[in-house]
């Protein structure tokens, strides 16, 4: 089992003050089930490379107290996961250096190289897990499991290497929780002192959108554990998102207020759906709720889903919409998760709609082709309905400075002709018609303040 980390920060034998192992020598440490190797396979002033080479001993391996591992037969020796997060914490003291302390609060390159890691759940939960911490190249091989019999097929194993610029610490405890979560098991029993060890090594776990997914893994799906270790982890976290995300919709607010756009939005979306005939829903970035409270009213909605990334906004839409004190009857008819648009997710299939408003500009443009694939080529319901400003009357709202955006956290803002070619783009690779639709009032030059795009499904010929 095999770890290497790579810098070209010069000069890049400083490494070794990170760490605390000297690239003139080799060190040897010992394990509970073997011995942990630490080396140089390079050493110059331009590039350094120190290896973390585990041998397991797999007799002490099963010996261990508990079932914490199958017996005889296993890949532990082999794919990096919580032995080699073990070994990281016990060997390379965190990346922190009390002889350059600013060297380690110093953002440097890295490129760590993981060889073999085991992730069942695939090399797209593993690009979902990686791409929200900003590495500059994420690489990710799969392993066959037998290359003289490609037949046999592909295997649960990959190879795996980042780079970035970046502060030692922060890699090494990325892989310290990542390792054992993408691999799902550990070789040893969670207990309570596991909550402790993900918040000190995580905090960064706080705004990531597979924070839970991340958790259940670490914590081998132990409920309660999980539930501790997130509510430690967002509750500071929470309480700054928070007031900046009241900040924005409040100034977005009073940009749009003179208009009452928010309601003439949702009105309008759901005058579409009744138009379309839906009676299952699901709101794509639901926010707080106040599109699926409009839903609610009406009873020909029996199947809605809210989904959204922010476990904030997903508790103040669960208080809006007061669903701890709804009937039984009425509970059934909603749910909320937390997703996110740029992973596949099942359970936005089988609806007759699913509508984001106000949604895709908050998403980095770079992005969006996941976001499409997963939508409407995934999910891909009959109608989708879509809403975005209309980047063209900005410059009739008085209170908004040229050239800003509505709302603080608005990657772009598209003009008609830019919003209707992507929607004209999509539509055609994956078979809807699509029509537009304003809203708001119309200005003869600059169009209304929001359009919205209508894309209904091509019967197959």
């Amino acid at each position: 089992m095999l770890l290497t980390i790579t810098t070209t920060h010069q000069p890049a034998t400083d490494l070794g003050y990170l760490i605390g192992k000297h690239p003139g020598r080799a060190q040897s440490f010992e394990l509970n089930v073997g011995q942990a190797h630490v080396f140089y396979p390079e050493a110059s002033a331009e590039r350094c490379t120190v290896a973390l080479l585990l041998d397991i001993d797999p007799i002490a391996l099963v010996r261990g107290p508990g079932e914490t591992i199958g017996h005889y037969v296993n890949d532990r020796p082999y794919a990096a996961a919580s032995l080699m997060a073990v070994a990281i914490s016990r060997v390379f003291r965190r990346g922190e250096s009390k002889e350059r302390p600013e060297l380690a609060q110093t953002p440097i390159a890295l490129e760590a190289n993981v060889p073999v890691l085991r992730c069942r759940a695939g090399k797209a939960k593993i690009e979902a897990v990686l791409a929200p911490l900003g590495y500059e190249r994420i690489e990710i091989e799969p392993l066959p499991l037998d290359p003289k019999f490609p037949e046999w097929g592909s295997s649960p194993y990959f190879s795996l290497r980042l780079a970035g610029t970046l502060k030692l610490s922060e890699l090494l405890s990325h892989l310290y929780v990542l390792l054992p979560a993408l691999d799902g098991d550990k070789h040893y029993w969670v207990g309570g002192d596991e909550v402790q060890k993900l918040v000190d090594h995580g905090p960064w776990l706080a705004g990531h959108p597979e924070r839970e997914w991340i958790a259940s893994r670490y914590l081998k799906r132990r409920r309660s554990l999980v539930r501790e270790a997130l509510s430690q982890l967002i509750i500071e976290d929470d309480d700054d998102v928070e007031d900046a995300d009241q900040q924005r919709d409040e100034r977005e607010a009073q940009i749009e207020r003179p208009l009452s756009l928010n309601e003439q939005r949702l009105r309008a979306v759901l005058d579409v759906l009744v138009e379309h005939g839906a009676h299952s829903v699901v709101d794509v970035g639901c926010g707080e709720g106040r599109l699926l409270a409009l839903l609610m009213e009406e009873r020909r909605f029996d199947r809605l889903l809210g989904v959204d990334v922010s476990c904030i906004a997903l508790e103040r839409a669960a208080d809006r919409l007061k669903l701890e004190r709804l009937p039984a009857m009425q509970r059934a008819r909603i749910e909320l998760k937390q997703s996110s648009l740029t992973y596949r997710d099942d359970a936005l299939k089988g609806f007759d709609a699913a509508v984001a408003v106000e949604v895709i500009e908050h998403i980095d443009a770079e992005r969006l082709g996941p976001v499409e694939a997963n939508l409407f080529g995934h999910a891909a319901p009959p109608l989708v309905v879509i809403t975005t400003p209309n980047a063209e009357y900005n410059v009739l709202f008085e209170s908004l400075n040229a050239g800003a955006f509505r709302h603080g956290d608005h990657r772009f803002e598209w003009t008609r002709e830019q919003f209707q070619a992507w929607c004209a783009n999509i539509a055609g690779r994956f078979g809807y018609e699509v029509v537009h639709r304003m809203i708001g009032k119309v200005d003869p030059a600059h169009g209304a303040p929001t359009q919205m795009a209508i894309f209904a499904k091509r019967e197959a010929a």
